[in-house]
């Protein structure tokens, strides 16, 4: 894991995009068919933009949006890191909670930010080319991916730790944060082969249950691939238990199921939108 800093981002170019009433910086990296990376809580650490940049290193171009929190903050550089993380985390999800840009425990929704994220998706893949657009979401933004590819541009998902709808009742278990008709366009999407999902977790993970994939699986069949790696094999230095697969609880070693499930991601990708 990467010492403890802030991240500058200044490898990034940073820009402004304005669309359906919202504005919000957003970074770029690299060049080639777009994958929007959207941040887990509390937001883009340097762990998420890490992972950005194993997607730009990659031959794409990384979109990265601000949707919470502080841009490039490390929660882990204070003198308790475990502590410094997850006041990082409230700060950024008491804000995220209340905001009607994010639908937290409704079932049958998408959150208002999916359109938001859906243009920024189309604004990209018209400026990188390419056969289509990729998209990984993180815990909080998990199930946002699913809902951008009832978009026919959205050709690679990728759902990591996807925490929405908070797992409070066992119909919030068995769901995402996709509304109706997107999903049933997303089901239609897999059933005729042209999308394929990836989702990633770790076993014990109760704000990612496992009962979500099940029911994932139920409805994409074949075309929703699971990775579910055993809690033992996240990063032991991380905060809290085993959530994040490809930043906090990555163990960025060859061997390491985490390192093999970030190169798993990252293969989906280079099939998907660097075909040839």
């Amino acid at each position: 894991m990467r010492p403890p800093g802030n991240d500058a981002l200044t490898d990034f170019d940073r820009i402004e995009f304005t669309a359906h009433g919202r504005s919000a910086p957003v970074y770029r990296l690299g060049t080639g068919p777009a994958v929007v990376v959207m941040s887990e809580m509390p937001g883009i650490t340097p762990r998420v933009a890490d992972f950005a940049r194993a997607v730009a290193a990659l031959g794409c171009t990384a979109v990265v949006p601000h949707l919470f929190g502080r841009d490039g903050h490390d929660p882990r550089a204070s003198r308790v890191p475990a502590a410094g993380f997850a006041a990082s985390a409230v700060r950024a999800m008491v804000p995220a909670c209340i905001s009607s840009e994010f639908t937290v425990l409704a079932t049958g929704r998408s959150s208002p930010i999916v359109t938001w994220l859906r243009a920024l998706a189309a604004k990209e893949h018209e400026r990188c080319g390419g056969p289509g657009v990729g998209a990984i979401g993180m815990c909080f933004t998990g199930g946002f991916a699913l809902a951008m590819a009832a978009d026919d541009r959205l050709i690679a998902p990728v759902l990591s730790q996807p925490s929405l709808p908070f797992a409070v009742t066992p119909s919030r278990i068995r769901s995402i944060d996709v509304d109706t008709d997107d999903l049933r366009t997303v089901e239609s999407r897999c059933a005729r082969g042209d999308l394929r999902v990836l989702g990633l977790r770790f076993q014990g993970d109760r704000m990612s249950p496992s009962g979500r994939f099940a029911w994932l699986k139920e409805r994409l069949g074949d075309a929703f691939t699971a990775v579910e790696l055993p809690d033992a094999a996240a990063n032991p230095d991380a905060p809290g238990p085993p959530h994040s697969v490809l930043t906090e609880g990555l163990i960025d070693r060859p061997g390491e199921p985490t390192r093999e499930a970030l190169d798993q991601v990252l293969a989906f990708f280079r099939e998907r939108l660097l075909p040839g």
